[in-house]
C-alpha cells in the first residue's frame, strides 16, 4: 500500500477538513466544563466581595462595642491658637484660659573664628562645658586638635548634651550656635566654657557672645484665675484630664490671649460611630443585592443568585438585628431611631440618636456594649460575624468549596482533553488507512483501464 504523507492526497478527498470538523465537534464537549469553571471562579470572587463587606461591618460593630465611647468627653475651644484634648479623666466644665507667655528654648552663640575646619588652640582644654538654667552642666570631651566643626560634631554626638549645635557664617567669621533641645527656663543653655582635665576653666579659642543670648522661658498662663507655669507649650492636667497646646499662639510683647475651654460629653463621637455602623450594614446589603439580583432587561443574574451561603448570612445577621437586648432601658434598634427598611437597609433618625447620646449615654452604652463584650447588640453581632468569618465559618467554607470545584473541573478538563486527543488520533489513523486504500484502488482502476484499452486495440475494437 502506498504511504500517505498528507490526508486526502491519495484519495482526493478533503479528509483534513473532515478531521478538523470532527476535532471541533469533539472539543465542543469541553465547553460545558469551561462554563462551569468560569461560574465557580466568579463565585470565589463574589464570596471575596462579600467577605470584604462583612469585615467592614465587623470593624464598625467593634467600634460601638466599647463602653468608653459613650462616656468619652471632648474639649472645645472658643478662641484662636489654643488646642485642647480631653481624656476619660476629664470632668465636664468651662475653663477660662489666659496665656501671657509662651515657653521658648534658650539659644547662645560664640564669638568668631576664621576657619571652621582648622585645628584650634584649646590652651590646655580637654572638654567643652555646657551649663543650664537648672544649675546642671555637661562636659563634652575634646581632642587636642579639635576644630570648630569637630566641637559641633562632638556636641551633637552626645545624647546627653541637652543642646543642638550648628555653625553660622555671619559674613565675617564662623560662630558656634547652640539651641536647647527643650523649652523652658530650667532647660535653657545659660553659658559654656573650656575646662582642663582638672575641671578648671581656661580661656579657650573662643568665648560666649553675650549679645546673642536668648534665655529660655517657661509658659505662663492662668486657668480660671489660677497661675500656671510650664516648661512646655503642651500643658497637661492644668485642667484635669485635659491637655492644652498653646504653641501656635501669636503673642505681642506684654499681651495676653484669652480662650474658653469647654469640656463636654462627646456626642459627636457616638453619632459618628453609630452612623458608621448603619453605613457599613447598608454597604453589606448593597453588596448582597448586587450579587443576588436578576436584571430582566439584560437577562443576567448575579453571581450568587439563589446561593444558600448568602441566605444563611442574611438570616443570621437579621435575627440579631431585629432581636432585643434584655435588661436594657433601650431594647430594640427602633428605639434608637434605627429602622429596617423594606429593601433590607437601615435608616437612621439623627435627632433621636443625638438626644440619646446627650441625655441617655448609659442606656445607649448598655444597649450596644452591654454589661460585657458579648451581651449587647454589638457583642451579639460580633459573635455572629466572627463565626461567619472564621476559618471554619460559612464564608471560608463556601470559598473552599468553590475552589475545590474549580480544581475538580480542571482535572476533568484535562482527562477529557486526553480522551479527545486519543479519539482524534484514532480518526487520523483511520483516515490515513482509508486514504491509502482509495489510492490503491485508484491505481488498480487505472491499471485495468490501461489493459482493457490495450486489449481493445489488439482486437481492433478501439476507434
Amino acid at each position: 500500500m502506498a504511504t500517505i504523507t498528507s490526508l486526502g492526497v491519495g484519495s482526493g478527498l478533503d479528509l483534513t477538513g473532515l478531521l478538523d470538523q470532527l476535532q471541533k465537534a469533539e472539543r465542543g464537549k469541553l465547553a460545558p466544563i469551561t462554563q462551569q469553571k468560569t461560574q465557580q471562579q466568579a463565585k470565589v470572587s463574589a464570596y471575596g466581595q462579600l467577605q470584604t463587606s462583612l469585615n467592614a461591618f465587623k470593624d464598625a460593630v467593634g467600634k460601638i462595642n466599647d463602653p468608653e465611647l459613650y462616656q468619652s468627653l471632648s474639649a472645645n475651644v472658643q478662641g484662636e491658637g489654643v488646642k485642647a484634648t480631653a481624656t476619660a479623666d476629664a470632668l465636664p466644665g468651662s475653663y477660662r484660659v489666659q496665656v501671657s507667655q509662651l515657653a521658648t528654648a534658650g539659644t547662645l552663640a560664640s564669638t568668631r573664628v576664621t576657619d571652621q575646619d582648622a585645628a584650634l588652640d584649646l590652651q590646655g582644654a580637654t572638654a567643652f562645658k555646657l551649663s543650664f538654667g537648672n544649675g546642671d552642666s555637661v562636659d563634652i570631651a575634646l581632642t587636642a586638635d579639635s576644630s570648630l566643626s569637630d566641637i559641633r560634631d562632638a556636641i551633637n554626638a552626645d545624647k546627653e548634651s541637652g543642646v543642638s549645635a550648628s555653625i553660622i557664617n555671619d559674613g565675617t567669621g564662623y560662630r558656634l550656635a547652640l539651641s536647647s533641645k527643650e523649652s523652658g527656663a530650667e532647660a535653657s543653655i545659660n553659658s559654656f566654657s573650656f575646662v582642663d582635665a582638672g575641671g578648671v576653666a581656661v580661656a579657650g579659642p573662643f568665648s560666649e557672645d553675650a549679645a546673642t543670648q536668648q534665655m529660655g522661658k517657661d509658659a505662663m498662663l492662668k486657668v480660671n484665675g489660677i497661675d500656671i507655669t510650664s516648661a512646655s507649650n503642651q500643658i497637661e492636667d492644668a485642667i484635669q484630664g485635659v491637655t492644652l497646646n498653646i504653641a501656635s499662639l501669636a503673642l505681642e510683647d506684654g499681651g495676653t490671649a484669652t480662650s474658653t475651654v469647654s469640656v463636654e460629653r462627646n456626642t459627636l463621637g457616638v453619632r459618628e460611630a453609630v452612623g458608621a455602623f448603619v453605613k457599613a450594614y447598608n454597604g453589606l446589603e448593597g453588596t448582597i443585592n448586587n450579587l443576588t439580583k436578576y436584571d430582566s432587561k439584560t437577562q443576567t443574574a448575579g453571581k450568587l443568585l439563589g446561593d444558600s451561603t448568602v441566605r444563611t448570612i442574611e438570616s443570621r445577621l437579621r435575627s440579631v438585628m431585629i432581636g432585643s437586648v434584655a435588661g436594657s432601658e433601650l431594647s430594640t434598634l427602633n428605639q434608637l431611631g434605627i429602622t429596617l427598611q423594606r429593601d433590607g437597609t437601615l435608616k437612621l433618625d439623627e435627632d433621636t440618636l443625638s438626644d440619646l447620646a446627650a441625655n441617655s449615654p448609659d442606656a445607649l452604652s448598655y444597649f450596644f456594649a452591654g454589661k460585657d463584650e458579648a451581651s449587647g447588640m454589638a457583642g451579639q453581632l460580633t459573635t455572629t460575624l466572627t463565626n461567619l468569618l472564621s476559618d471554619n465559618g460559612t464564608i471560608k467554607g463556601a470559598i473552599t468549596g468553590a475552589e475545590n470545584r474549580v480544581k475538580s473541573l480542571d482535572e476533568r478538563y484535562a482527562r477529557m482533553e486526553k480522551t479527545i486527543e486519543s479519539t482524534i488520533d484514532r480518526y487520523r489513523k483511520q483516515f490515513g488507512q482509508l486514504d491509502g486504500m482509495i489510492a490503491q484502488m485508484n491505481q488498480t482502476s487505472s491499471y485495468l483501464t490501461q489493459q482493457f484499452d490495450a486489449l481493445d486495440a489488439q482486437l481492433g475494437r478501439k476507434k
